[in-house]
């Protein structure tokens, strides 16, 4: 936020002026690595993931208000609820209550992400909002404070606090960044029609575990940490994992073809994203992304394809009308 300061027409005394609308844009998320523990007492998997923020985008603008409201466009407009529900009002009220100011804002989000597909669009827009109506209102809390407050609320949101590459441990709240060095990762995104549930993904990979249906749990991220510190594509493509991604294929059979299609593609990889139904596929460069996407996006096994890079910096502000 800019601050702008002016004389009282009584004192002269500074005081602050109203900000403007402050826009805040926040990227998707995919996870290279998703290992997935045992169930905890308080209902929580023990998570050890590998998070990268990748460029596709929400937008939020906030703006001065008497009340607490949130209004959209695009993906999932006249689908998502805009009501105390949404993770965009539960991450105002949070915030407010933190800093003790009134929860006032009128909100309005630009979509992009699509709903429930693995890419933590929901948590992103809550991380969206926390950055946005800490500027709006003048808080100015640090970038781990607003990262506590999101832990509270969901167990993405801290890392889209932040952005970058990262591990995730705890149920995936506790957030370390990944020191390595600057390399762009060149991804394409496989967006699947209809939606699927985390809940019901985590619950399927219990059922196939006790089962014995599921494949060996992921160990340590140890192999993808490494292959993030070289440049080496076809590196990062073999260590790519998930443990969800059993239970994802065994509701939705058909991300299978969508995986074959991106690999006959040429993709060096892929992997469903999170708890799908997204896929993501590695591509050597952004050429050839754009080449995968292409082939993709005719394949008929996916609604759309995007091309994405990575790693991007989480929720970021700007000034002025979105």
């Amino acid at each position: 936020m800019t601050e702008a300061w002016g004389p009282d027409d009584e004192d002269e005394r500074p005081r602050r002026r109203p900000p403007g609308p402050v826009r805040v844009r926040v990227p998707a998320k995919i996870n290279l690595h998703l290992g997935v523990g045992p169930l905890r007492p308080d209902g929580f998997h023990e998570l050890n993931t590998v998070y990268q923020a990748i460029s596709l985008y929400d937008e939020l603008t906030a703006r001065r208000g008497d009340t607490l409201t949130l209004t959209m466009e695009g993906e999932g407009a006249g689908e998502l609820a805009l009501d105390e529900t949404n993770l965009v009002i539960r991450a105002a009220r949070a915030l407010a209550a933190y800093a003790g100011v009134p929860a006032y804002a009128r909100l309005h989000l630009r979509k992009q992400i699509p709903l429930t597909a693995g890419l933590a669009g929901g948590s992103a827009d809550a991380a969206a909002t926390l950055v946005a109506c800490d500027a709006l209102w003048g808080t100015e809390l640090s970038r781990d404070e607003l990262a506590r407050i999101a832990a509270g609320l969901g167990s993405d949101i801290p890392f889209l606090v932040y952005g970058g590459t990262a591990l995730g441990t705890g149920h995936g709240e506790t957030i370390s960044p990944i020191l390595a060095r600057p390399v762009t990762w060149h991804w394409v995104v496989a967006i699947a029609d209809g939606v699927l549930s985390t809940p019901a993904a985590y619950r399927e990979l219990d059922r196939l575990r006790a089962e014995h249906a599921a494949p060996p749990p992921l160990r340590n991220a140890d192999a993808l940490l490494a292959a993030l510190r070289g440049r080496d594509p076809a590196r990062l493509g073999r260590a790519l994992g998930n443990d969800l991604q059993a239970a994802a294929l065994a509701l939705r059979p058909a991300l299978a073809e969508t995986l074959k299609a991106g690999e006959a593609a040429g993709a060096l990889a892929g992997i469903v994203s999170g708890s799908g139904p997204t896929c993501v596929f590695l591509a050597p460069d952004a050429a050839e992304a754009e080449r995968i996407a292409d082939e993709l996006r005719a394949s008929g096994t996916c609604r759309t394809a995007r091309t994405a890079y990575g790693p991007v910096p989480g929720a970021r502000t700007g000034t002025g009308a979105g």
